[in-house]
C-alpha cells in the first residue's frame, strides 16, 4: 500500500532539521519501499506492506533518538485518502486561487466537535471548511498572516495537526499515484 506521510515542524525555520536523505533511509529502516521525498519540510511518499498502522509512531520515535528532536508528529494517508482530499476541495468549486489555498491535516479522527459553533465567517477574508482527514483552509492574505493555522485547529480538535500549501497537496498526490 502506498503512503504518504507528513511530517510537523521538521526544517521548518531551521530548526529540527531532518536530511531528506536521512528521512528516506529511516523509512527504508523501517520497511518503507521506493520511498521519495518532496521538498524538504518532511514529505515522504513509500510503499509499505506491514506495520502502517505504527509506521508513523516509529518515524517519529527514530527521529527522536536519532536527533533528539522529541515530539515530531507523523500524519500518514494513504493515495486514495489525498485524492479524496484533492478531489473534494470546496473553495476551488467557488473559483477561489489555488495559491491561496492550504490543507490542514489532523492526525487521527480529529474530534471536531471543538468547531462547533465557530463560523468561518468569523475569519474573513480567510476561511476553512472540513475535509477528509482535516480542513481546507482559505488565506487571500497568504498562510502567513492568517488564525486558522495549526495551532487554531490543534486547540479545537485535540489532535496534532500540519498544514501544506494546495501545490505541496496536489505534488504529493501526483506522485503517489506516480
Amino acid at each position: 500500500m502506498r503512503y504518504v506521510i507528513l511530517l510537523k515542524g521538521i526544517n521548518v525555520g531551521g530548526r529540527h532539521k531532518v536530511p531528506m536523505a536521512d528521512l528516506r533511509r529511516i523509512c527504508v529502516a523501517l520497511g518503507g519501499a521506493d520511498v521519495r521525498t518532496y521538498v524538504q519540510s518532511g514529505n515522504v511518499v513509500l510503499d509499505v506492506e506491514e506495520g502502517a498502522a505504527t509506521l508513523p509512531a516509529r518515524i517519529s520515535a527514530t527521529i527522536a533518538a536519532e536527533y533528539g528532536h522529541a515530539g515530531v508528529h507523523v500524519i500518514a494517508r494513504t493515495t486514495a485518502e489525498l485524492a479524496a482530499v484533492v478531489d473534494s476541495n470546496p473553495f476551488l468549486a467557488r473559483g477561489c486561487d489555488p495559491a491561496k489555498l492550504h490543507f490542514t491535516f489532523t492526525a487521527g479522527d480529529a474530534d471536531a466537535a471543538g468547531l462547533d459553533g465557530v463560523a468561518s465567517s468569523g475569519f474573513e477574508p480567510d476561511g476553512f471548511a472540513p475535509g477528509p482527514g482535516g480542513f481546507y483552509v482559505h488565506c487571500p492574505n497568504g498562510y502567513g498572516r492568517t488564525k486558522l493555522d495549526n495551532a487554531f485547529f490543534e486547540r479545537r480538535t485535540a489532535q496534532p495537526a500540519t498544514t501544506r500549501n494546495w501545490k505541496t497537496v496536489t505534488a504529493l498526490l501526483a506522485l503517489a499515484e506516480s
